[in-house]
């Protein structure tokens, strides 16, 4: 299995300059690549460097974002049918619709894992009902995959209207206070699905340990308990991840690049080393 990364740099509707985020993570990959190939001596990336496939997309014009929902669907779709893992790297969390638009209808094999400060369903009075960030999942293309949500910190959604769209929800609060029940949850839930993606939302992360959040909310999990949490969903039954919301103008020192480049290295690491 490849892993194929697709570089998808929308933030209309929301978040706007985190297609900057995309596009510097897609830069960093590169460089890491090229890094890998002029090194002599044996390393542990050598077990990835060459089952690594890059596709950019790119929004510089108003016409180019005219399809962007359909070209992005036929992206997702053509990674999966190669059997490939695909790496969705988007600018505002709006962006992975077209991997959720690919996913819905799929039944309870396919599992989707959420990382997100927010539920993404808000339909309040002051929330517009047209499609934005902070209602995209209501406007999927179909029925929704079981949804599981870690770390959000809404405190106005009621749970009877959360339980229409969620499986089932854990709090930061919740996950600050103990974390064990959705360790549990999350190993036990894997187990049950055919396909798992994972949905990372930055600003899941507290502010102090990501200032890059497009969206930054505090009260965040730890970069170690996001760790915890992706240990406790990885499986040979993941088949995908997404990642969003990060926007480099607030970023620190590159502190929140260098966690994010981090991040995706390991989880290379972890999908083609040899166990």
């Amino acid at each position: 299995m490849k892993s194929s990364f697709i570089f998808f740099p929308f933030d209309l509707f929301g978040s706007s300059g985190t297609s900057a985020g995309v596009t510097l993570l897609a830069d960093e990959l590169r460089e890491i690549l090229a890094d890998n190939r002029r090194e002599r001596l044996p390393t542990r990336a050598q077990c990835y460097t060459d089952q690594v496939r890059l596709r950019e997309f790119h929004f510089d014009t108003l016409a180019a974002y005219a399809d962007w929902r359909r070209q992005g669907r036929q992206a997702v779709r053509q990674v999966l049918r190669q059997g490939d893992f695909l790496f969705w790297i988007t600018g505002n969390h709006l962006g992975a619709l077209p991997v959720y638009d690919e996913l819905a209808n799929s039944g309870e094999d396919t599992l989707v894992v959420q990382l997100d400060a927010h539920l993404d369903i808000h339909h309040f009075r002051d929330c517009t009902k047209e499609l934005s960030h902070g209602n995209f999942l209501l406007h999927c293309e179909g029925t929704l995959p079981p949804l599981i949500n870690l770390g959000h910190r809404d405190l106005l959604l009621v749970p009877d209207y959360i339980g229409r769209y969620y499986r089932c929800t854990f709090s930061a609060a919740e996950l600050a206070i103990d974390p064990q029940p959705a360790l549990d949850a999350l190993r036990q839930a894997r187990r049950g699905a055919q396909r798992v993606f994972v949905d990372v939302d930055c600003d899941v992360l507290d502010p102090l340990c990501f200032p890059a959040a497009a969206q930054p909310v505090p009260f965040g999990l730890s970069a170690s308990l996001l760790l915890r949490l992706v240990d406790a969903i990885w499986s040979p039954n993941v088949a995908g991840l997404m990642l969003s919301e990060f926007d480099p103008s607030r970023d620190r020192n590159d502190q929140s690049l260098a966690m994010l480049v981090w991040l995706l290295e390991y989880l290379l690491l972890r999908q083609h080393e040899p166990a």
